[in-house]
């Protein structure tokens, strides 16, 4: 039996030390070839993903040996927690060790489209000198809207009050009570008065049937003529094509987009629009926060491992056997 098999490119000091201590089969291509990995799987203990490897229930059953699946970053869109749970396999993942580099990516894309720094930059190195044309607005005294006040969420409305903002959030599971709110001094309105009211929205929620596409025609055309809109949580949130629509036919201001609904996108129109920024999902990836994301996660692989319990966990924090699970523990 081997220890741990790592499928995405996930390095870093700690990943060296698990290496130092386990048995570890590092091979960061491996997510691209389902039926090898589906093959090689049953020899380990444990699997180390990002969010490219799909841990799905076909590859759990295949996974026989089992103990943790060790996810790199805060989204389980790729991981059948409950497939896992009724294998009692342990779903280790990085909640909030990443959150701060996306909040920071956040606050460059509001002040980036407001200040319109990228097609600045482009003119201005292509020997241009238009300085009227590149007037911007101020985030100071603008409404921002945040949908899905979590972690990322309360850190983005933190950081936008010290420019001055008013802040307003959607979030159906938090409280009006809650710490959060009075910490970031939020309003909470329902999400058809965010969208009337925001200067700049910003989108925090994970994919789910409910979240899916949940920004399309109807959303859009409900925002101010000059909105803009940043999404760097899940892709499949946002309908492009209403996106698109609305940009070209100037309902909203502009959009920034770290996630697409697919990845890597096919050619867009969106590549070509001057109030657009792209970016190649890279809000979780600084020096920092990467750090702490391979760290915390090889950590907790390592204690599984050792039979202790893993600190940041989905589902339990230790594996457990199948008569366990089907007393209904999990």
């Amino acid at each position: 039996m081997r220890d741990v098999l790592v499928s995405e490119n996930i390095v870093g000091e700690e990943m060296e030390a698990l290496k130092r201590s386990f048995d570890v089969v590092f091979e960061p291509q491996l997510w691209e070839e389902q039926d090898a990995l589906l093959r090689r799987v049953g020899e380990f203990r444990a699997l180390v993903v990002r969010n490219q490897t799909k841990v799905d229930r076909e590859l759990l059953a295949a996974g026989k040996k089992l103990q943790v699946i060790g996810r790199a970053g805060v989204g389980l869109d790729n991981v059948d927690v409950n497939a896992a749970s009724e294998r009692g396999v342990v779903v280790a993942w990085t909640p909030e060790q990443n959150s701060i580099s996306v909040a920071e990516l956040v606050i460059g894309m509001m002040l980036g489209l407001s200040r319109m720094i990228p097609t600045a930059d482009r003119s201005t190195r292509s020997g241009g000198w238009e300085r009227q044309k590149f007037t911007g607005t101020e985030l100071f005294g603008k409404t921002l809207g945040i949908v899905g006040l979590g972690r990322i969420g309360f850190l983005v409305a933190m950081r936008a009050r010290a420019f001055g903002m008013r802040i307003i959030a959607h979030d159906a599971f938090v409280s009006p009570d809650s710490f959060m709110i009075s910490e970031c001094g939020a309003t909470l309105v329902s999400l058809d008065e965010l969208l009337a009211q925001a200067d700049v929205i910003s989108v925090h929620v994970p994919k789910t049937p409910q979240t899916v596409l949940m920004f399309n025609d109807d959303r859009f055309a409900r925002m101010k003529p000059d909105a803009l809109f940043v999404n760097t949580s899940r892709g499949e949130v946002v309908d492009e094509d209403a996106l698109i629509r609305a940009l070209k036919d100037k309902r909203i201001g502009g959009a920034a987009l770290d996630v697409r609904g697919i990845e890597p996108p096919e050619k867009s129109p969106l590549a070509e629009m001057e109030n657009v920024i792209l970016t190649p999902h890279i809000a979780a990836f600084t020096v920092e926060g990467q750090r702490r994301v391979v760290s915390s996660i090889c950590r907790d692989v390592a204690a599984v491992l050792r039979g202790e319990g893993a600190k940041y966990y989905v589902n339990f924090p230790r594996p457990r056997s199948s008569a366990e699970t089907t007393r209904g523990t999990l």
